[in-house]
């Protein structure tokens, strides 16, 4: 009998990444969903024998999904695929029911070996094929591949910072935009920094005719619990906080960068990270940089860390320059086998 499997991610691009590497010979049906909502609303009305499931996503994410579906009576095998690869991520999906989790962009090679591992394939017959359902949504944007390749590149960053903190670092789903300088502003002030005051860190890229700039901005509160975390017992001054900055932005910003590379195939080179101002407002940051930062692709990402008052915003401002490049780089994501 044929196998009805579900695959669920908010990223059309990850949807058909994962569609790609099933096996051609499984004798499978595969739809689709974008959300853990609209994935249990589908198997509370159809039977599913196996869920792909994505962690972070709106509305209803992987975590929330999981547990909704220990309700489900006849739930699906799931399968965990995320570009969060933190070991508390994998501890924590493996508590609330998940056979196994794949990191993206998923191995066709290790896919088979956990369909195989847990009996998932079925009875093998050379007469059988894989049918997928087919989506409109194939013509995909910049952004849209810039944001499934950004998801991936920080959860190996986010990775590296809880493996450093023994945390659990808390990912959103990225936000990529083209932006003029106000609407950059405005994205900041009405973001995770709000009217906080701010410290921030910057450092340059360059690499395949890619220029862009990473800049992390730390909310002056997340300091106190940043030092604790950090072992630090002395009493926090101006150049202890830049200490910090600086400690937590090679974690973030440098296997981010590392990522993202990997997936474009660049070494990009780099300038060293300089402090780009402490306790000032997001409007006073983006001043400084006002005349360099006019129109820009930009891709936002907000760490929080679980348990602690600790946040900042990682943004990759890309040069108009770089846009024909980066378009022709994140084209593989798409193209047709």
């Amino acid at each position: 009998m044929s196998k009805k499997i579900l695959i669920c991610d908010d990223s059309g691009i990850a949807r058909k990444q994962l569609s790609r590497v099933l096996p051609k010979a499984w004798d499978a049906q595969v739809e689709f969903a974008t959300n853990g909502q609209e994935a249990l609303d589908h198997i509370l009305l159809n039977h599913v024998d196996v869920l792909f499931l994505d962690l972070n996503m709106p509305i209803m994410d992987g975590y929330q999904t999981l547990a909704a579906l220990r309700a489900v009576p006849n739930a699906p095998k799931v399968l965990v695929v995320s570009g969060d690869i933190q070991a508390q991520a994998l501890q924590r999906v493996k508590e609330l029911g998940a056979l196994d989790f794949l990191k993206k962009p998923v191995d066709e090679d290790i896919l088979l070996q956990a369909l195989t591992h847990f009996d998932l394939l079925g009875d093998d017959s050379s007469s059988t094929h894989l049918v997928v359902e087919s989506s409109a949504a194939d013509d995909f944007s910049l952004s849209q591949c810039l944001q499934e390749v950004s998801n991936i590149a920080m959860g190996r960053a986010a990775s590296v910072l809880a493996d450093m903190l023994n945390v659990f670092v808390k990912l959103p789903v990225p936000k990529v935009n083209i932006l003029e300088v106000s609407e950059l502003q405005m994205a900041l002030t009405y973001g995770s920094m709000n009217n906080e005051r701010c410290s921030a860190v910057t450092q340059g890229f360059v690499g395949a005719g890619i220029a862009m700039e990473a800049l992390l901005i730390f909310s002056d509160s997340s300091f106190p619990d940043m030092a604790k975390l950090l072992n630090v017992t002395e009493d926090i001054d101006r150049s202890l906080e830049v200490e910090l900055q600086m400690d937590i932005s090679s974690v973030l910003i440098g296997p981010f960068i590392k990522a993202l590379g990997d997936q474009l195939n660049i070494d990009f080179s780099y300038s060293h990270p300089v402090v780009l101002g402490q306790h000032i407002k997001v409007a006073d940051l983006i001043n400084v940089k006002r005349a360099q930062w006019k129109r820009t692709l930009a891709v936002e990402i907000v760490y929080e860390v679980d348990n602690y008052q600790i946040s900042c915003d990682l943004m990759l401002l890309f040069t108009e320059d770089s846009l024909p490049v980066l378009e022709n780089l994140l084209s593989y994501l798409v193209e047709d086998d």
